[in-house]
């Protein structure tokens, strides 16, 4: 891929995604595939005002050799200096951008049940840091091809021209084009007012239904409100968090929902995949579910804590969509959730509440946001799905029909 595309993307990342205010601190969390990228990435970081840039490097391979070896002693013990980051986190409130690139099947064959005791055991020392980091800083989820990602992808071609070929697809659809930050703004004002519009609705309840056995209904907190591309921080910054993204969604009210949903594509967790599963809810908790592959992965996930096995997110994605027109499956939830139509188990957003820095954290919990260790997005969105709405004032509206916006 030509280096001037390349920095047109690392420019779009920088000043539109985490939006860099002079003298801020920038970490990027990465994986090993695009060293030359980062590259880039963390020049554009330092041209948009950066006054220091951190690049946490991981590796896969070495993430499963961890969870063979260690000790779950070892694996849930932060140690002075882990916390003294956390906690410089927290001071700081650096940038966080996060360059997606891993093998979807990289964990294939990992110790299922000591990552999960192991994440429940750090998630309480973790969680005072992360509460108080909620809705401050700056964020973007993007992605760079990795070779076994792009070899998944399109395992006819080489390794070279597999890359090159996933490179295309993540520029088309994160809108990198001749003035990549012009097309976002316009992106974003769509979005905006499709969120405007669902807004003045007064939506009390959501029913989904498809021919694939989707019936559902959930239920909308009352001073919640539909958000979708940018968004501002606590502190007054826009930003957009993830690129790209086609999504109009709410965090629902808790305990409000039921019926079954399909889901429509696989959901890659803990990079292993989960395939053809389909959910139960009663009274907002899922309460069955099945899977044709990595049923226990699945239910390792909605058994994580208590709010797991909750809802934090519906998003509306219409199936005529850039990443949905590309044909393709990608196998990373950046990607797929931004193809369909989603539900997300776990963590709600705080910032789907009116006027929500009026309000503490727990004061937004106990409207209905929920609250969890685990935000998982899984895609129920198909060609033949309709969504109605039951508004506050008795209305029924139309709001997807066939798969697309019906307004």
């Amino acid at each position: 891929m030509k280096k001037t595309v390349l920095r047109k993307y690392a420019q779009l990342i920088a000043k539109c995604g985490v939006n860099i205010q002079k003298g801020q601190e920038v970490i990027i969390g990465c994986d090993l595939d695009q060293p030359e990228f980062i590259q880039i990435l963390v020049d554009e970081c330092y041209k948009a005002g950066a006054g220091k840039v951190i690049v946490d490097w991981s590796y896969q391979p070495l993430a499963k050799l961890h969870y063979r070896y260690r000790s779950m002693k070892t694996l849930t013990t932060l140690e002075k200096w882990e916390l003294e980051r956390w906690q410089h986190y927290v001071d700081r409130i650096p940038c966080r951008i996060y360059i997606e690139s891993e093998d979807p099947d990289g964990l294939k064959g990992i110790n299922q049940h000591k990552v999960a005791e192991s994440r429940k055991a750090l998630y309480p020392i973790i969680k005072p840091f992360r509460d108080k980091l909620e809705n401050k800083y700056q964020w973007c989820i993007a992605a760079v091809p990795g070779a076994a990602w792009a070899k998944k992808l399109f395992p006819e071609l080489s390794k070279k021209q597999a890359i090159e070929k996933l490179w295309e697809k993540i520029l088309y659809t994160s809108r990198v084009t001749d003035d990549p930050i012009q097309a976002w703004a316009d992106h974003n004002k769509d979005l905006h007012d499709r969120c405007a519009y669902l807004n003045s609705l007064g939506i009390e309840q959501l029913h989904y239904e498809a021919s694939n056995g989707t019936n559902f209904t959930v239920g909308m907190i009352p001073q919640a409100e539909f958000k979708g591309g940018g968004d501002t921080s606590l502190q007054g910054i826009f930003f957009n968090p993830n690129i790209p993204s086609e999504e109009c969604f709410i965090s629902p009210m808790r305990g409000k929902a039921d019926g079954i949903v399909y889901a429509t594509k696989p959901l890659s967790y803990q990079s292993q995949l989960i395939e053809n599963f389909w959910i139960r809810f009663k009274d907002g908790k899922a309460v069955e579910w099945d899977a044709e592959k990595n049923k226990d992965l699945l239910t390792k996930m909605i058994t994580m804590d208590e709010g797991a096995a909750y809802l934090g997110e519906c998003a509306l994605v219409p199936y005529d969509s850039p990443i949905s027109n590309s044909g393709i499956l990608f196998y990373n939830t950046l990607f797929d959730e931004n193809a369909a139509c989603h539900l997300a188990l776990g963590m709600g957003f705080a910032d789907t509440i009116k006027d929500f820095e009026k309000y503490s954290l727990d004061e937004c919990r106990k409207m209905g946001i929920n609250d969890s260790m685990i935000h998982v997005d899984f895609m129920i969105g198909c060609k033949d799905l309709d969504i109605t709405a039951k508004t506050r004032d008795g209305k029924t509206v139309q709001i997807f029909k066939d798969g697309n916006w019906a307004f």
